[in-house]
């Protein structure tokens, strides 16, 4: 990020100095204090402030200074001489406005931020800043067995911070190296609680799919604290996040969730992967047809921008910013045509392991899980279930036959070891004909 990048990002990020600062109007603000104090009973105005992630002076002050002056709140008592310290309880004219408060909307939480604050904020903190070389992919895959052919292309894929189609067998690893690559994506990234489009409250920040940074760990491309007061804490610093979805997809978990009780909205998956990565796992095999599918993704893979419609008509517009992966066991040729395979920046085939690479998968499983290694039994495996039975290899089979080894030890109160009368008993009740 340059030096102009660095100052704006600042500026978005910084605490608020005013009602108008925070995007929000105060109206909205006095909504938001009523419906908390609703929702908690008598309360400090420190405690309401820390809900609403808003500072007292110049902010919050002048919101409790119109509750009282407008007959909707009344301090109760207070330690010392702090505004801060003061109690506040709704007026019976206060409960009968935060009633229809709540009739509106229901949420209560965070101030939100302006939508066209989130997209810069997206836009500044951009996956692109994410560069891999092949030293640092050597080492976040140095786990896995993988072809040289396959790392020369993983790393060019993350690097284009747009998207990639990993396709090959199943069990060939592919899900794992979406993890692997995820590890790669360094940097930490603001992600709001809610933001506001048009007087509409979208719920963005999800402790399922972010992982908060602790506050005393180092800043990693987002300051910590701006160089004039304390930074906006309607954000949250978290690391870029990895958010799959499988066969379970459907069409409507690409739009905003309207919660119609609630009456607000929840993000939908790739808004919330916004400067990470969202995984299509078992693509092909979700209830909506691949072409259905692909065509969702068409304008945002191009533009960099998502598009959604509210249930009042009408439109925003979102920024895009993440590394799309498709992961399939189908053929490509059976799930997309030449256009959208053109879309697609990258292509990356795994394959099953060679005799070599299953040798060295069963190696270090076997280290991993406390069963002595040898080569005559990896070798009898490999002739009697694979070469004589006419089995493919899958880079899956050495950690499962491994795993139901054990659990067959253990049930006759027995050494794990590659026997051959383990080995033959674990492929016997691992492997299906079909």
């Amino acid at each position: 990020m340059d030096s102009q990048s660095h100052t704006e990002l600042l500026d978005l990020i910084s605490e608020p100095e005013s009602v108008a600062a925070t995007g929000c109007t105060l109206g909205f603000l006095t909504d938001l204090t009523l419906k908390t104090i609703h929702l908690y009973g008598e309360s400090t105005a420190q405690k309401i402030c820390s809900e609403v992630r808003l500072p007292f002076t110049h902010v919050m002050d002048q919101v409790f200074d119109y509750l009282k002056r407008e007959g909707l709140a009344m301090v109760t008592g207070g330690q010392g001489f702090s505004e801060q310290s003061f109690r506040y309880v709704l007026t019976p004219k206060g409960v009968e406005r935060a009633q229809e408060a709540v009739g509106r909307s229901h949420y209560v939480g965070p101030a939100p931020v302006p939508l066209a604050v989130y997209n810069k904020v997206v836009r500044a903190l951009t996956i692109d800043d994410v560069k891999v070389t092949p030293a640092s992919i050597k080492t976040s895959f140095a786990h896995l067995v993988l072809s040289d052919v396959a790392l020369a292309r993983i790393g060019p894929a993350i690097n284009s911070g747009h998207s990639v189609f990993i396709y090959g067998p199943p069990g060939s690893g592919k899900s794992t190296i979406a993890e692997a690559s995820s590890r790669l994506l360094t940097g930490h990234i603001l992600v709001p609680h809610a933001i506001d489009a048009g007087g509409h409250i979208i719920r963005v920040y999800d402790p399922q799919n972010h992982e908060a940074v602790p506050a005393d760990e180092p800043p990693a491309g987002v300051p910590v604290t701006p160089p004039e007061g304390r930074w906006d804490q309607r954000w949250v610093r978290c690391r870029r996040p990895m958010v799959v979805t499988g066969g379970e997809m459907t069409l409507a978990d690409l739009d905003l969730i309207y919660e119609e009780t609630a009456k607000y909205y929840e993000a939908p998956l790739q808004v919330k992967a916004n400067g990470g990565m969202l995984v299509i796992d078992d693509f092909g095999r979700q209830q909506v047809r691949p072409f259905d599918l692909l065509n969702r993704w068409m304008v945002p893979l191009e533009r960099r921008v998502d598009f959604f419609t509210l249930h009042t008509g009408m439109k925003i517009e979102v920024t895009f910013d993440m590394l799309l992966v498709f992961s399939t066991n189908l053929a490509p040729k059976d799930l997309v045509d030449e256009a959208f395979l053109r879309r697609i920046r990258h292509k990356v085939y795994v394959g099953n392991p060679t005799s070599e690479q299953f040798r060295l998968v069963l190696q270090r499983v076997c280290e991993a899980r406390g069963v002595q290694y040898t080569e005559h039994g990896c070798k009898y495996l490999i002739d009697e279930h694979y070469v004589k039975a006419g089995r493919e290899m899958r880079g899956v089979h050495p950690r499962d036959l491994v795993e139901q080894l054990i659990d067959i030890a253990r049930y006759n109160d027995q050494e794990p070891a590659l026997s051959r009368e383990l080995i033959d008993e674990a492929c016997n009740s691992y492997f299906v004909e079909m």
